[in-house]
């Protein structure tokens, strides 16, 4: 009788034991979880910030572009980007810094009423916002915090 109550128990302890184990991989599971749902949470929300960072950038780019002559470069669209100018206001506010580009370039329209040529001014904004510590973006792309959002405006005037 006794050998077969030491065998019960013996029983009940590989059960428990098989009940801690699977527990405990359900705790490391929903720990596991949760770490990759607040790594996507940070990530959607640094990328909503870069992008309205960006297009704050390409808003501010058109506004200088319409307003000073000088600011955009004279080369043909498409061609190489020029030196961006970097917005330290807009990085205080979103925590993201922004580059933004511009350049122009004047085509012929036809002929205007007067029977002069009708030029039209084209502009190609280009802004890159991110979340590098220092300009110039891009930065540490290998970092899992590096978000980069690039928008170009192209207007004509």
């Amino acid at each position: 009788m006794r050998s077969q109550t030491l065998n019960r128990q013996r029983g009940f302890g590989a059960i428990a034991a098989i009940v801690v184990l699977l527990l405990a991989a359900l705790a490391a599971a929903i720990v596991s979880l949760s770490s990759t749902q607040q790594t996507t949470i940070t990530q959607d929300t640094l990328s909503a910030r870069a992008s309205l960072a960006a297009r704050g950038g390409t808003e501010w780019g058109l506004f200088q572009a319409f307003n000073d002559a000088t600011y955009c470069t004279s080369a043909p669209l498409g061609g190489a980007e020029p030196t961006p100018t970097s917005l330290p206001g807009l990085a205080g506010i979103t925590g993201m810094q922004v580059q933004v580009s511009c350049q122009s370039s004047v085509y012929n329209e036809g002929l205007a009423d007067d029977g002069n040529a009708r030029t039209v001014r084209v502009y190609q904004i280009t802004a890159v916002a991110c979340t590098s510590s220092a300009p110039p973006c891009p930065g540490n792309a290998a970092s899992p915090a590096y978000v980069e959002r690039r928008h170009r405006v192209v207007a004509a005037r």
